[in-house]
């Protein structure tokens, strides 16, 4: 192997803290916290999907005269807002598990609502329900909305009046609402069947053409950057269930993506971007040229880049993610604690709807408390701003029904068209569209449901901040250290494969992709330990080290593996010449 080839090591680092050491207090900010951002590149996608979703069953119970049972079918309706990002093969399975999990929430909230009217066990059994779900949905990735939507579900179904006997229809409400969510997510597949994977692909070639682009002082942060969309376009191609030839056209571009990050100098990050417009539509997907020395991906071979990418990158079981020791089990612990504070602050306050306080404390907590605090200021603001929006729409809504239904499906659409440019925004939108679903059942005076609302939404978020102080989380940093020891692991294995004179098939390509996928989560890690109140001093010069060293043995590899390729395909190309020339 050449020196070029070579990867350097990393520096020796700084010996790592102790547990013991110094306890750093994070501030929270409230600069940019409310400032809108770029919409997301599939806004409409969620928007447009739960709207027909909650117009088909909605109409069909205003027609009926039963508009009374909507709030059954929302809950069915509201699942077409997940899994958009994902593949289509993919997106099956996980909107049913979505349908599916909506169906068993909503069973235990329906069952413990027939059972008992104690308000006190009603709130213990929402915060439980809530902790269950935000820990499921962070461990099996399932992506926004999260466990919000299923906890206003749940938590809001636990108040109302219910019996055993009228459970079974309710649920096969839900069921039958949740059936056509799946088949309105579905339903794009027949126009753009490789949608969501030409998306990815786009996003990492422009995110590495962002890095190509970067000043100094903003490249390490491109890197980063750049690197998650790599990994996220390759899983989003892994998960299609197929290797046809649309999948294997997207494989060269992502690998084009790849040799961006190993050698900027030599990348036009313009060529990258006309190759991400040219993923939009429906159209033929682009094929790089051989050009600058490197290899045409093409000539990559299909199963190097499809069987062994896929080993690489097998996901973890849901059962090692919930294991003693996760990182998400303190998140899990505050969010049952804040969501049980929440509930009983708004009891004891005599609010007649606790479950808003209960729902505004659950969707407060992210991944460590910075964020936590940024969502709490975004909740507040939109929740107050949102109440002003009811206001003005209740007098219309209340002269008929059918403005109610129209006025959901209006807001339910605004949401997701917002949420992507700033939490707040978008809840602007959910606040008089949950204040309307009440109104499905009866009419009720307007006054008392802002005032609940405003009561519980600061009552909520007051006590669901002090939860997430309270209930910290010193296993981030430990995820910390277990990430550096994975990285460290891949980056060796990775250099091993390097020194050998030829690797075995597939080889190079798996340890590179176990050490990009380390790299990323060594980022992800890093950011979340960086965010959490009362830890100990961190070890910064260790990831940074870790990165670079693991970055540059990145590079090595894309290096080695296109200068393998041309000449395979040289050698390849010269055999056939040849057998060509004797025919001749």
């Amino acid at each position: 192997m050449s020196s070029a080839e070579t990867p350097t090591s990393a520096p020796t680092p700084s010996a790592s803290p102790s547990p013991s050491g110094p306890r750093l207090v994070r501030r929270l900010p409230l600069a940019g916290v409310l400032r809108l951002h770029k919409p997301s590149d599939i806004w409409f996608k969620p928007a447009t999907s739960v709207v027909v979703s909650a117009a088909v069953p909605n109409l069909t119970l205003l027609a009926l005269g039963r508009l009374d049972l909507a709030m059954y079918t929302m809950a069915g309706s509201l699942c077409a807002l997940y899994a958009h990002n994902l593949p289509y093969a993919a997106r099956a399975r996980a909107l049913a598990w979505v349908v599916l999990g909506m169906l068993a929430s909503l069973a235990a909230a329906l069952l413990t609502a027939s059972l008992t009217s104690s308000a006190a066990v009603l709130v213990a059994v929402g915060a439980v329900l809530a902790a269950a779900q935000k820990t499921l949905c962070d461990a099996t990735r399932i992506g926004p909305p999260g466990h919000l939507i299923l906890t206003f579900i749940s938590s809001a179904s636990l108040f109302a009046p219910q019996t055993l006997g009228q459970i079974p229809g309710h649920l096969a409400l839900t069921a039958g609402a949740g059936a056509v969510a799946w088949l309105v997510g579905m339903a794009p597949a027949l126009i753009r069947p490789h949608g969501p994977e030409r998306r990815a692909t786009a996003r990492a070639l422009n995110a590495a053409a962002a890095y190509v682009s970067a000043e100094d002082g903003a490249r390490e942060r491109a890197r980063a950057g750049a690197a998650a969309a790599v990994h996220a376009a390759w899983q989003s191609l892994l998960a299609t269930g197929g290797r046809g030839a649309a999948r294997r056209g997207l494989e060269r571009l992502v690998v084009r993506a790849e040799v961006a990050l190993a050698a900027p100098a030599d990348t036009d990050p313009a060529l990258l971007r006309a190759w991400a417009a040219g993923l939009s539509g429906t159209g033929p997907v682009p094929r790089p040229a051989r050009h600058d020395g490197i290899s045409d991906p093409g000539d990559i071979d299909d199963e190097v880049l499809g069987i062994e990418a896929e080993l690489a990158f097998g996901k973890p079981s849901l059962w090692r993610r919930l294991a003693p020791g996760s990182p998400l089990l303190p998140v899990a612990l505050r969010t049952a604690v804040g969501c049980a504070l929440a509930g009983y602050g708004s009891l004891a306050l005599g609010v007649g709807r606790p479950y808003w306080a209960l729902v505004t404390a659950a969707s407060l907590y992210q991944a460590n408390v910075t964020l936590t605090w940024n969502r709490t200021v975004q909740r507040v603001a939109g929740n107050l701003a949102g109440v002003l929006v009811f206001a003005a729409v209740v007098p219309l809504a209340h002269v008929g029904q059918i403005f109610v239904v129209l006025f959901c499906l209006l807001f339910s659409f605004g949401a997701e068209a917002f949420i992507s440019r700033n939490y707040w925004l978008g809840s602007v939108c959910v606040t008089p569209m949950a204040l309307l679903i009440t109104e499905f059942a009866r009419t009720q005076e307007a006054g008392e449901l802002i005032t609940d609302r405003v009561v519980d939404t600061l009552v909520g978020a007051l006590l669901g901040i002090v939860a997430a102080v309270m209930v910290t989380n010193r296993r981030a940093a430990d995820h910390i250290e277990l990430a550096l020891e994975a990285t460290d692991r891949a980056r060796e294995d990775a250099e091993r494969t390097l020194a050998a004179p030829r690797p075995e098939p597939g080889g190079l390509e798996t340890t590179h992709r176990r050490l990009a996928a380390a790299l990323v989560e060594l980022r992800a890690a890093d950011d979340t330990a960086a965010g959490e109140w009362w830890q100990r001093a961190l070890p910064e010069e260790r990831v940074v080290a870790a990165e670079q060293a693991g970055h540059r043995t990145l590079a090595a590899t894309v290096r080695r593996r296109t200068r393998r390729t041309v000449q395979e395909t040289d050698e390849h190309r010269g055999g056939t010449d040849a057998r060509e020339n004797t025919r001749a």
